[in-house]
This record gives C-alpha cells, structure tokens and sequence, in this order.
C-alpha cells in the first residue's frame, strides 16, 4: 500500500506539538551556571605552600606545558655548631592550557599535594598566548577547589592514620601505668616520719 501523501509532514508536526507542551530543560548559560560533577576537570589550581620545586610535574608532564623557575636559599642552621640549610624558592610556576590535554599526570605525580583539579572552566582568550597562566591566577584556583569526598566507613583504615592512632593509644597507655604506679607511692606514709604518742589509759 503506499503512504498516504502528506503523513511524514504529519507526523513531523505531531511530534512538534507533542514536544512543545513540555517543560523545557534547556539551562540558559551563562544566566544559570551548570551544576558540574565534582571531579570535572576544568583546570589546575596551585598550593604553592606545598610546592617543594622537585619538578616531578614539569618533567613527568608529557606536553611539556609546565614551566616551573626557583632559586636556592641558605637556612641558618636551628642549634648552635649545627648546619646551615639550602633548600629551593619557587620563583615561577605556569601552565599553559593551550598545550595542557587535561590528563591530570602531573597532579597525580605531585608527592606533596601540590596541584589539584578545579572545576572551573571560565577561562577563555581571545588570544592563545594569554592561556598560559601564571601562579597568581593558579593560586586563585585553589579556592574553587570543591572539598574531597567523606571516606567510606567500610574502606580499610589508612595506614598512616593506623599508625598515628596506635602511637596515641601506646602513649595513653603509657601515661596511665606511670600514673597507677605513682598513685600507691603517694598514698603510703613515710617510714621516717615520727608517730604521735599513745593516750594514757586513764585519760580515756
């Protein structure tokens, strides 16, 4: 049988009704901001109180976008006769997100928490030389930084929390036997201490 002529415009605009009596869920960016996952990869936020200039990120980083200057400092020894300290200043630390392909190595790679994924996404140029972006603005990233997750109550305790729990314990411990041992030591009278004399019995 062929199709009756007119029906797919039928149809079409039977579709079209149908869709037009629902509720749009369409969010007109940027009036309304998306509610992103928390562990979207917008760009990479910088603690650089963490940052030790190993340069682990710099050299594990396979675009080679990160570009990291420091300089060294003398620390004046802490004790007397003791050794003076050198230890690295961090001078410069840049990204370049023209080149970055978001594979997140180097906050993975950071042995000291360093670097951290932001969901923040609002960072576009007009010009491409102006996304390489510099430790102030990395810096200002940190803080849109969402909270980690709370961890599962059935995951196997770390082991760093562990130790630190039973090096507690083991001190408490310790700190109470000291105390119980004291406690009879204190309370018993001196063998050297003079006894007051007897009542006669007939004063009694």
């Amino acid at each position: 049988m062929p199709p009756i002529p007119g029906s797919g415009l039928a149809k079409g605009l039977a579709v079209t009704l149908k869709t037009m009596t629902r509720r749009a869920h369409t969010a007109q960016y940027p009036d309304v901001q998306p509610a992103l996952p928390p562990r979207t990869r917008g760009v990479i936020g910088l603690f650089e109180e963490n940052c030790t200039v190993c340069m682990l990120c710099a050299r594990e980083c396979p675009d080679w976008c990160i570009y990291i200057d420091s300089h060294k400092e003398t620390v004046p020894a802490a004790t007397p006769g003791g050794r003076e300290r050198s230890r690295n200043v961090l001078d410069r630390f840049a990204i370049d997100f023209s080149l970055c392909m978001y594979c997140g190595i180097c906050i993975e790679v950071c042995p000291f928490d360093a670097l951290f994924w932001s969901p923040e996404f609002e960072y576009a140029e007009t010009d491409i030389h102006e996304l390489t972006h510099e430790r102030d603005k990395l810096r200002e990233w940190m803080w849109t930084v969402p909270a980690p997750p709370a961890l599962d109550p059935r995951a196997e305790e770390p082991k760093e929390v562990a130790a630190a729990r039973k090096a507690v314990e083991k001190a408490e411990a310790q700190a109470a036997a000291a105390a119980a041992a004291a406690a009879p030591e204190a309370g018993a009278p001196a063998e050297d201490s003079p006894r007051p004399p007897a009542a006669p019995e007939g004063d009694a």
